[in-house]
């Protein structure tokens, strides 16, 4: 299977901020790769020097075989990309918008008219095609924009945080229709910082902290990196937090955390083994009020591997 993106060494500095510090990267036609990462790890600025909209400052990059740099006209009309905040004119109505968007690419006006109600059928706005967008609702205008992304059928496409501020309705909505988009054949980078957005969507999932990749792999694979199990102990006396932490060392498989007066123990063995930790801690004498046997999540992986919390928001004003 061909690369549809290919990133090699990628830099870019703002200043003396440097938003992306030599990133590899490789996308599969045909298949979906989230970059994951809390605000200001360098996502958006990874989109915008694939999309043609900053030059980088050292590295290279092809998208559909095409140089983001030496290429860029060429290449601007084999991708499609929906960013943060939908790109729509909301005095113009739906039609409107979609139609424009197709002259812009040089459909021609009788395929503009076409591929706008084709859109507004697809994404279920053909009620709507002919208001004004400002009476859209935040998940109607996503919608769209995501519409208008795809006038010109691209073989590649790039969503950057493509659910941020929607509801929980709207974003399943908007799931199930990059789904259906990658099942028809279109390659997909995917920006988020919503562990279950990455989880359900994505191939792939490279995780990206302060501009450098620090792991990358199937949602299985990562999480396989921070070891099987987890059994967490809710103990109410924050003076018996570290009493529940000694009596469980010999049973955890790595470091325990301690969040909230949460113990974190990572473990395997099932429900044999947590039977034993309940049994160690009554032995002691300390007090739990909940228990819980689960498997590590992304978040577990993210905050392993920086330390922080993956929606955790970072000072950084070129991401």
């Amino acid at each position: 299977m061909a690369d549809a993106i290919v990133v090699e060494g990628l830099i870019k500095r703002f200043g003396g901020l440097t938003a992306l510090d030599g990133i590899d990267l490789r996308v599969p036609e045909g298949t979906v790769t989230a970059l994951l990462g809390p605000n200001g790890a360098g996502k958006t600025t990874a989109v915008r020097v694939l999309t043609t909209l900053l030059v980088p400052d050292g590295g290279r990059a092809e998208v559909a075989g095409f140089d983001v740099v030496a290429d860029s006209a060429a290449l601007r009309t084999q991708i499609g990309a929906s960013g943060q905040y939908a790109a729509v004119d909301e005095y113009l109505t739906g039609y409107e918008n979609l139609e424009m968007v197709g002259r812009l690419y040089h459909l021609g006006a009788k395929r503009s008219r076409e591929r706008a109600r084709e859109l507004l059928d697809q994404f279920d706005l053909v009620d709507a095609g002919d208001r004004p967008v400002k009476t859209y609702s935040g998940g109607m205008r996503r919608r769209l924009d995501l519409a208008g992304a795809l006038v010109a059928e691209p073989p590649v496409l790039f969503l950057d945080e493509p659910t941020t501020g929607l509801d929980p309705r709207a974003r399943l909505g908007l799931w199930d229709i990059i789904e259906k988009l990658v099942e028809r054949g279109t390659t997909l980078l995917l920006t988020t910082q919503y562990m279950d957005e990455a989880e359900r969507l994505a191939d792939r999932i490279v995780v990206i902290d302060r501009g450098t990749i620090i792991a990358r792999g199937t949602a299985d694979e990562l999480k396989a990196l921070v070891g099987g199990e987890r059994i967490e102990l809710l103990v109410p006396d924050a003076g018996q937090v570290e009493t529940a932490r000694s009596a469980l060392a010999e049973l955890a498989a790595g470091d325990i955390r301690i969040e909230s007066g949460r113990v974190i123990v990572p473990a395997t063995g099932g429900t044999e083994l947590l039977v034993a930790a309940l049994g160690r801690v009554a032995e002691v004498g300390v007090r739990v009020t909940d228990v819980t046997l689960r498997r590590p999540t992304l978040d577990d992986v993210f905050l392993t591997l920086t330390g922080h919390e993956a929606e955790e928001k970072i000072e950084e004003s070129a991401s």
